[in-house]
C-alpha cells in the first residue's frame, strides 16, 4: 500500500512539471520584453515632440533618461538627454547608439535626433 501511495505521489508530481505561462498585470499575453516596451513607448513619445517643451515636461513624459550630458557654451546651457529607442546589440547593456538624443538649450527642447546632436557637438 505504501509503495502505491509513493508511486501516486511521484507520478502526480511528474505530471505537474510542465510549461509556465506568464501573464502581465493587465491580463494580456505578451512576447515583448521590458526593453522592447520601453523602446516602443519612447519612440511614440518622441514622434509627438514639439520644439520649446520644457525639460520638466519631457521628464514627465519619458521618465529618467538612459544618459544625461550637460555643458555651457557662450552663455547658453545645454543639456542632452538620451532615451533608448532601438536595439543594436543583444548584450543587455544600453549604449548611446541605441538611444535618441534630446537637446535642451536653456531648459527648452531645441532639437532631437542624431542630426541635431551632431550639429550641437560640432559647434
Amino acid at each position: 500500500m505504501q509503495k502505491l501511495i509513493v508511486a501516486a505521489i511521484i507520478g502526480s508530481s511528474l505530471c505537474l512539471s510542465g510549461c509556465v505561462i506568464s501573464v502581465d498585470g493587465d491580463g494580456k499575453y505578451g512576447h515583448n520584453s521590458d526593453w522592447q516596451d520601453k523602446e516602443q513607448k519612447n519612440r511614440g513619445v518622441i514622434a509627438k515632440l514639439e520644439p520649446d517643451l520644457s525639460l520638466h515636461d519631457i521628464s514627465m513624459r519619458l521618465g529618467t533618461p538612459d544618459f544625461n550630458e550637460y555643458y555651457e557654451k557662450a552663455g547658453d546651457k545645454f543639456q542632452i538627454l538620451f532615451f533608448r529607442t532601438q536595439r543594436i546589440s543583444g548584450d543587455g547593456v544600453t549604449t548611446k547608439d541605441e538611444c535618441t538624443p534630446l537637446i535642451f538649450k536653456n531648459g527648452l527642447l531645441a532639437g532631437w535626433g542624431d542630426t541635431a546632436y551632431s550639429l550641437i557637438k560640432n559647434h
